[in-house]
């Protein structure tokens, strides 16, 4: 069965997150100069501007910082059969901010500062796709 929703672009910046979230880790980009841990990937550091960085892996726990609720789907073909789902502002033990879903929970029963953590759902062979469910008590 096909994916049939919008995927990522996989680009050289990217691959590193993308091969780690296919293998289950969820990794973010440190600065080798200053330190500083960042999320989306980038070239080059936001605070120091240095271009040299590795790859760490997040514990994958955060909590919620912001949320809507998709009741009204677009485009309508493609995602329909989701709504209403929550599409959350996760923001990591690590200090970063995410964009993603918030999973296994009703979308009435998420709440602001919430405890989540990461679970990978597989796309498509070459994407999988990091979301967030509750942390369980």
């Amino acid at each position: 069965m096909s994916y049939g929703k919008p995927l990522p672009v996989v680009d050289p910046e990217t691959r590193p997150f993308w091969e780690a979230c296919r293998e289950g880790r969820l990794m973010l980009q440190r600065c080798a100069r200053c330190g500083h841990t960042r999320f989306p990937p980038t070239s080059f550091c936001p605070k120091c501007r240095s271009g040299e960085h590795e790859w760490v892996e997040s514990r994958g726990r955060g909590r919620v910082f912001s949320w809507i609720v998709v009741r009204h789907p677009v485009p309508r073909e493609v995602y329909a059969m989701e709504v209403p789902y929550v599409v959350a502002l996760i923001e990591l033990d690590e200090g970063v901010r995410m964009a993603s879903n918030i999973v296994g929970i009703a979308p009435e029963s998420v709440t602001a500062g919430m405890p989540v953590r990461v679970v990978f759902r597989r796309a498509t062979p070459e994407i999988t796709l990091p979301l967030f469910e509750p942390e369980p008590s």
